[in-house]
């Protein structure tokens, strides 16, 4: 008879049927002395709330809760180390460098094009304008303007971005840029001059047509 445990599951059914909290609880290997390790990986999965979250997280922040110290913390790390450094491998003959806005435009339109609601979507790149990350910091109705910088380069921070592409969706298919898109665009230009992450440009897509802030000198 086969034991219901994450370690039985994972020799049984592979490391693909586990959930996260069963992965986390397997690497955690013990609980506290209040509350099991199913539990003590349930409240570190919710604190963290998705891999992506957990992707960056340091050992230091994972001691902040409440039965990891410094051997659980270390560990977790670790692994997390391990899988970046295997993705790492395993990506770096697809790796794509933007040369130039229409490059950058050709990874986000087929996304962007036909969607009804806006969308504020931001590439992330490091010092050799490689793409690292790619995040929707938004979707809302008509009004770019909600979109707040600090959003924006919290993230950009955290992925250790040198520099930034917006973009986002017009739904009605023009994508002359509004007051607004102005604006935010030049909040967005200053707030990155300030963290020292540059926002190379703010692009509008629209339906099978794109428009550059920067090319045309908006800021």
């Amino acid at each position: 008879m086969i034991k219901n445990g994450p370690r039985e599951k994972l020799m049984v059914y592979g490391a693909s049927a586990l959930s996260l909290e069963e992965l986390v609880a397997i690497l955690l290997e013990t609980g506290s002395k209040t509350e099991s390790v199913s539990m003590l990986a349930s409240r570190f999965v919710m604190q963290f709330r998705d891999t992506e979250e957990i992707h960056y997280a340091s050992a230091n922040e994972f001691q902040t809760i409440n039965g990891i110290g410094a051997a659980k913390a270390s560990k977790l790390a670790a692994a997390i180390e391990f899988g970046k450094r295997v993705y790492q491998e395993q990506s770096a003959a697809n790796i794509v460098t933007i040369k130039n806005p229409l490059q950058a435009v050709q990874i986000v339109q087929p996304e962007l094009s036909f969607l009804q609601q806006e969308h504020f979507h931001c590439l992330f790149l490091n010092t050799k304008n490689q793409l690292i990350h790619r995040e929707t910091i938004f979707v809302g109705g008509l009004n770019i303007s909600i979109v707040h910088p600090r959003e924006v380069f919290r993230i950009a921070l955290k992925v250790s971005a040198a520099s930034i592409i917006c973009f986002h969706n017009h739904p009605s298919g023009d994508p002359t840029p509004s007051k607004e898109d102005i604006s935010i665009t030049k909040r967005l230009e200053e707030s990155g001059k300030i963290v020292g992450v540059s926002m190379l440009d703010h692009i509008i897509i629209g339906r099978n047509k794109h428009l550059s802030l920067k090319e045309e000198s908006y800021f």
